[in-house]
């Protein structure tokens, strides 16, 4: 009879046990190699690791280097001297100054308040504290300030416009057409063509006084100008020596009644000294002493004959 178990063959043993004594290497890192992984993962340590150590280091470096006043002496003028090349190189110099739309006095002026003396860098210049400078001086309404090629520094210039001249304790002033002071006059002569005002406050009414010109342009030929009163009122005044006394309120207005009541009856054109027209429901009129003293006689001549 056969064993119902064969029995195994000393081959069939010998295999299974030489695979099983090659052992397979672990696939898994050691701990200090997953602990370095794990750590190389964290952002802070990469931000530190490419970042921050780096900076410091060359902020280190800089340091000790930067220690040695000899050394600190060197990189400055190093720096000064590069600095100074790039800047006075010829398509950055500045040689000429050109002012358009300036009066002669104007750009008188403003040649004295810029200073500028030439040859200059254009890294030295400072075109908005120059425009500043130029626009407050009081003939000038705007200004424009550029570099145009060849070095040249162009300045262009709107001046403000004469409208009137205002007599004052100090002189005669200019005025535009705003009231702002332009500039100041030696004689009336010299500028006949503007309309003359007078008084403490006039020019802050310029408006006001332009109304009242243009009311009185048909009496152009005859008016010498126009009077604050009190900082109140106006009295226009007219050759050869004859007063309009206007209100405080509306006195444009009134001045076109007084134009109305001499077109109808002639009556700034008599002997009189003034029109009084202050208020409105009573117009006055004034005679000079001349016409008074005949007024008089012509009365007495009157009565005598009456007699």
């Amino acid at each position: 009879m056969q064993p119902l178990i064969a029995l195994r063959s000393p081959t069939a043993n010998t295999a299974p046990r030489r695979e099983a004594a090659k052992v397979k290497p672990d696939p898994a890192p050691s701990r200090a190699a997953y602990r370095m992984q794990r750590l190389m993962l964290t952002p802070a340590y990469r931000l530190t690791l490419r970042v921050i150590l780096p900076f410091i280091l060359g902020v280190a470096a800089v340091s000790i280097y930067m220690a040695d006043p000899e050394r600190r002496d060197a990189v400055v003028l190093g720096l000064a001297d590069l600095r100074n090349q790039i800047e006075t190189r010829p398509e950055f110099m500045v040689k000429l100054m050109a002012i358009d739309g300036a009066s002669g006095e104007t750009e008188a002026d403003i040649r004295e308040i810029a200073q500028i003396d030439f040859p200059v860098s254009t890294f030295d210049l400072d075109l908005d504290t120059l425009r500043e400078a130029i626009v407050g001086l009081p003939a000038v309404a705007d200004a424009t300030v550029s570099v145009r090629q060849l070095g040249v520094l162009e300045i262009d210039v709107i001046e403000r416009e004469p409208a009137l001249l205002w007599r004052t304790r100090e002189g005669i002033q200019v005025l535009d057409e705003t009231g702002i002071v332009i500039g100041e006059l030696d004689s009336r002569i010299l500028r006949p063509d503007l309309p003359l005002i007078a008084g403490y406050g006039a020019n802050e009414k310029v408006e006001e006084a332009h109304g009242l010109l243009r009311v009185i342009s048909p009496l152009h030929d005859r008016l010498r100008g126009l009077v604050r009163i009190g900082e109140r009122r106006w009295d226009v005044v007219l050759a050869p020596n004859t007063r309009i006394m206007l209100p405080d309120d509306q006195p444009v207005l009134a001045l076109e009644r007084a134009i109305a009541l001499h077109e109808a009856q002639d009556i700034l054109n008599r002997d009189i000294a003034a029109l009084d027209l202050r208020l409105a429901a009573r117009p006055t009129i004034r005679m000079n002493a001349g016409a008074l003293e005949r007024w008089r006689q012509i009365k007495d001549m009157r009565v005598e004959t009456g007699r």
